[in-house]
């Protein structure tokens, strides 16, 4: 189950369950019973193994018994910790653990979790249901002392002497939906979600705390989950969106991808974005580049090359527009703004390029736009531009046009009509996404940023960060988690712009291109982290670990539980 939720997602999800005939007692016992049987999946053979099971006042907490009882009757010698559970009258998780005469600890009377430091030293494993999703008041008293108490148990991890931290929905401390930590968080391992993934999992500081993530299916049927937009691109999402490799395929076959990039500061920037297109398995990829920079350091010598005309020594000009307009009907895509720059000339080819100029500066060539009145005649003259990545420096020209539109011959508050809906896939970082908004800071969650944007932009964003978010116009997100710090480097940027233009050259839908390639060149940095370290890892290194990532992706079995 690869869904992403908030807190109030989560809630009507149950309570529309509930209402067609699910029960809460079942959705528990559900929810508990997928817990327990990841835990034993950690423990391995559980004769002898020793579970210590934290549990909260809440629904939370009643999974926790629910997984406690089970690992129980799995022959697990288990202890409960309880914080702030109420008398076990009514309570019939609880109950049913007192049947079986599981021993029990109270919070109040280890006010220096003297006890609790004990039998976690002697736990293999830790569960911790504390608090669950709805959590978000910081953490105190009581609460934090069983939360330091812990991780200082937890800090120097060695094999003989540490337990396993296993959170049940989100680390206490956690919230759900921000991902922020409320004073102080369990350290887990491993985060367990009841249904579908909560969204704070996902980004830091949270992401830090929660381990591993898993997520176990609580009976919820589709029907449940269809309103819900966001979902995590895990292997199985991304190998259904592979494209296809017929064996009498030719080059055609494949598409052909048109790059615009580099200049004479950043040359090697249009060598990785070009690469990246063709390592992906596009069918053709042409570089066009200023004159001056065709002979640019580490070109494939697969890639052919189109030189452009320079308005100055290694800075593209209006009239290399005219240039790429001529031949961009023999591609199925184009890619442009890796290494561009931002000179004044550049910017009158790029406005040229995607037909930003104001009416009575355009040529005759440039996006169809739908306008009124005089203009009719010329739009039906226009050719069409294919579906257009605009990466690094088209990004910054971009934010340039719309916030500082002194020098610019465009009307700032049209610059989006004027880009045909739904056909570019933006690709910022979070420095150019603050450009592009006009703002000093970006405090709302990653997925919000994306969808506001693409819904305001009407295109597809690439929101690019330790989380990357994909969101196109229609409410749809896409959400990799893949935060590697050998990828924290220059260029990786350019591979991941290449890496999506080269899947939409082979027919791919934008937006699923933009969710594939995400998924490709994590899966190529986590490659480069395993082989190379984090350290002193470059963008090159990506390369040739894409088609390595694809082989292995097509290779892998499918999973009924997501597992990152």
């Amino acid at each position: 189950m690869s869904k992403i939720v908030t807190a109030g997602e989560m809630r009507a999800i149950e309570e529309a369950a509930v209402a067609r005939g699910a029960t809460w007692s079942g959705l528990m016992e559900q929810a508990g019973a997928g817990v327990a049987r990841v835990a034993l999946e950690v423990l391995g053979n559980p004769a002898g193994c020793r579970a210590l099971v934290l549990v909260g006042p809440g629904n939370n907490g009643g999974d926790g018994l629910v997984a406690a009882r089970l690992l129980h009757d799995a022959g697990v010698q288990v202890t409960l910790y309880l914080w702030r559970r109420s008398d076990a009258a009514g309570d019939e998780n609880w109950r049913l653990c007192r049947e079986r005469a599981i021993p029990e600890m109270r919070s109040t009377d280890d006010p220096q979790g003297r006890a609790l430091q004990s039998v976690i030293a002697d736990s293999d494993l830790v569960i911790d249901a504390l608090l669950g999703y709805g959590a978000s008041r910081p953490v105190e008293g009581e609460l934090a002392t069983i939360i330091a108490t812990l991780n200082t148990a937890t800090a120097q991890r060695t094999r003989m002497n540490s337990p396993f931290v296993l959170a049940v929905d989100v680390p206490t401390g956690v919230h759900a939906d921000s991902g922020a930590v409320l004073g102080d968080a369990v350290r887990a391992d491993l985060t367990v979600s009841t249904g579908p993934l909560k969204r704070g999992l996902i980004v830091y500081p949270a992401r830090a705390y929660a381990g591993e993530l898993r997520s176990v299916d609580i009976g919820l049927s589709p029907a449940d989950l269809e309103g819900i937009m966001a979902e995590l691109i895990d292997e199985k999402l991304a190998r259904s969106l592979l494209p296809p490799r017929p064996p009498d395929s030719h080059k055609g076959t494949f598409g052909k991808a048109l790059v615009v990039a580099g200049s004479v500061n950043y040359p090697g920037a249009a060598a990785l974005a070009s690469a990246g297109a063709a390592r992906v398995g596009a069918g053709l990829v042409t570089l066009a580049v200023g004159r001056s920079q065709v002979y640019g350091p580490g070109r494939l010598p697969e890639i052919t090359l189109h030189p452009l005309p320079e308005a100055e020594w290694g800075v593209l000009g209006e009239a290399a527009a005219d240039d790429v307009l001529a031949i961009l009907g023999n591609y199925q895509v184009l890619l442009v703004g890796p290494g561009l720059g931002r000179e004044k000339a550049t910017r009158a080819f790029f406005e040229r390029l995607l037909g930003l100029q104001s009416p009575r500066h355009r040529g005759q060539i440039g996006f169809r736009i739908a306008t009124a009145g005089s203009e009719k005649a010329a739009i039906k003259q226009r050719p069409e531009l294919p579906f257009t990545v605009v990466d690094a420096d088209g990004l910054n020209i971009l934010a340039d046009l719309i916030h500082h539109p002194e020098t610019a011959e465009v009307v700032p508050a049209t610059i989006w009509d004027r880009l045909p809906h739904g056909r570019c896939v933006l690709t910022p970082h979070p420095g150019e996404m603050r450009r592009l908004l006009g703002v000093e800071q970006i405090a709302d969650h990653p997925v919000d940023v994306a969808k506001d944007a693409a819904a305001r932009w009407k295109q597809i964003v690439v929101f690019k960060g330790a989380t990357t978010v994909i969101a196109d116009p229609e409410g749809r997100v896409r959400v990799n988690d893949g935060g590697n710090p050998a990828l924290a480097t220059a260029g990786t940027g350019d591979v991941l712009a290449g890496a999506i233009a080269g899947l939409i050259a082979q027919g791919l839908k934008p937006f699923d291109a933009a969710a594939l390639g995400v998924y490709l060149h994590s899966a190529a940095g986590r490659m480069v982290r395993d082989e190379l370290g984090d350290m002193g890892a470059l963008a090159g290194d990506l390369l040739p670990r894409l088609p390595l990532a694809i082989r292995a992706l097509k290779q892998v079995e499918g999973k009924g539980e997501v597992r990152l």
